[in-house]
């Protein structure tokens, strides 16, 4: 099989196929090449261990020198600084806190294994785990991502069959995961619990009268529902103690021990500006063994057929190891081109650090950018983190709806930076309106909409001005 065109051989080996359905099973190449990718730098760097353990046909590449080339020394001391770690260490690891954005998407993955799931079920909700924000709300719709998959990697799905897969996504843990929004995200916690009569109150409000509650117009409600006052009370308690950012919770405490990290990617820049990517890694270089290598040159030279096991044993390994070593040049080429993609398009921020100066980015762009379909692009992103002059950064950092025209563009992301910076520094004695909030993000260059504002000031967790308001704070 040749690899030499990347990923996109992968692509259109599929398209050639009469009818390409998710039905259809990938070659046992292709899922090799799938998983590897889907990995993070510690877990690749164990499935070689266990290959090399398993296949007496793969071998350490001698020749090849050490796992960290030469070229990239300045990489890898960026990786000793970040830990303290001795020079005859060669696998350095983060112990800092990472951003705690990212570690949902690893967590719903995980329990995606677990999962008795068809392949088409398993493809499908790991394309919707890849599509979720940080706090797991799902901002885009089933027409949306069917689209995707027909115009990228021409994969035809029904909607009824996307829905299937967003069903099971909105059933893991932390319940809320998978919501479209925050009055779906409330009544996905409320329908896990216990039948009881105050769960029962409640989801009656978020369902009839969610305004009223978001108001704390509690008169409405009894009106509304004929509910007597008390009730009222309880089951406004329940909901209020419900997580309105349900992806936030897997290691969200900043006080929690941090838990290591090994970016699979360092983004270094020069004094003068220069921006360079940098696949440092504990992975060495394989090769195939060499009593191996000479008995099939052997077999070939004497044009030996042979059925008997001995020689079906040594061509098996001989094809493995071939096919494990072109994984992971493949492997690597990929997550260089997609990291080295991403550098480009978020040049500014690398160059400043100032996250006001990202820019809108969607997996939509990296594909474009590299020729890989954005399924591709998704599994080359998720869970996986970048060594950067500013800290260690999920790739998911970088990526951001934009707002406004194509001209001026801006990441929302930076929208949400200035939003963040406007109320920090607010009066909370006398709280800013969103109304407020959104003439002086307007005064900076951002021109949004109350109604944004309220978006964005919901995502960060920003309570209502009325809420927000402290009262003798001097």
């Amino acid at each position: 099989m040749d690899y030499a065109s990347s990923d996109s051989g992968l692509s259109s080996g599929l398209r050639q196929q009469s009818e390409l359905t998710l039905q259809q099973r990938l070659s046992p190449m292709q899922v090799r090449y799938v998983r590897m990718l889907e990995m993070n730098q510690q877990e690749a760097e164990d499935a070689v261990e266990r290959e090399l353990a398993d296949n007496p046909a793969l071998a350490l590449d001698e020749e090849s020198g050490p796992a960290v080339a030469a070229d990239h020394s300045r990489e890898t001391a960026l990786w000793r600084q970040a830990r303290d770690v001795s020079a005859d260490e060669t696998a350095p690891v983060w112990t800092r806190q990472a951003d705690d954005s990212v570690s949902i998407y690893d967590f719903l993955e995980e329990q995606l294994r677990e999962r008795d799931l068809t392949d088409e079920q398993s493809f499908l909700a790991r394309y919707i785990v890849g599509n979720l924000d940080a706090n797991g709300y799902l901002q885009r719709s089933v027409a949306a991502m069917t689209d995707d998959l027909a115009f990228g990697p021409g994969i035809e799905v029904s909607p009824g069959q996307m829905e299937q897969a967003m069903e099971v996504v909105r059933s893991l843990d932390p319940a809320g995961v998978g919501a479209v929004d925050l009055r779906d995200a409330l009544l996905l916690q409320l329908r896990r619990m216990p039948e009881s009569a105050v769960v029962a109150d409640a989801l009656r409000i978020i369902e009839e009268c969610f305004e009223a509650f978001t108001m704390k117009h509690t008169h409405r409600i009894v009106s509304q529902l004929k509910m007597d006052a008390g009730r009222v009370e309880k089951a406004v308690g329940l909901i209020v103690s419900l997580n309105p950012k349900p992806g936030s919770v897997v290691g969200s405490g900043r006080d929690d021990v941090a838990r290591p990290i090994v970016p699979d990617f360092v983004v270094d820049v020069s004094p003068e500006g220069e921006i360079s990517v940098g696949l440092p890694s504990g992975i060495p270089e394989l090769a195939i063994e060499q009593g191996f290598a000479s008995a099939v040159k052997l077999m070939e030279r004497n044009r030996q057929r042979r059925k008997d096991s001995d020689a079906e044993f040594v061509m098996s390994r001989y094809n493995d190891a071939r096919d494990f070593i072109e994984i992971l040049r493949q492997r690597r080429d990929t997550l260089y081109a997609v990291m080295t993609a991403i550098a480009a398009r978020q040049k500014e921020y690398l160059l400043a650090g100032d996250e006001h100066t990202l820019r809108p980015l969607g997996l939509k762009d990296i594909a474009a950018d590299t020729g890989y379909d954005v399924s591709t692009v998704s599994r080359a992103t998720a869970g996986k983190y970048a060594a950067t002059p500013y800290g260690v950064l999920p790739l998911r950092f970088f990526f951001s709806e934009g707002y406004g025209d194509d001209g001026d563009a801006v990441s929302a992301r930076a929208v949400q930076a200035a939003l963040r910076a406007i109320v920090r520094g607010e009066d909370k004695r006398h709280p800013l309106s969103d109304e407020r909030l959104c003439a002086m993000l307007l005064e900076k260059g951002y021109e949004v909409s109350r109604r944004t504002v309220a978006k964005y000031r919901d995502r960060l967790g920003i309570p209502v001005a009325r809420l927000r308001k402290e009262i003798g704070k001097l």
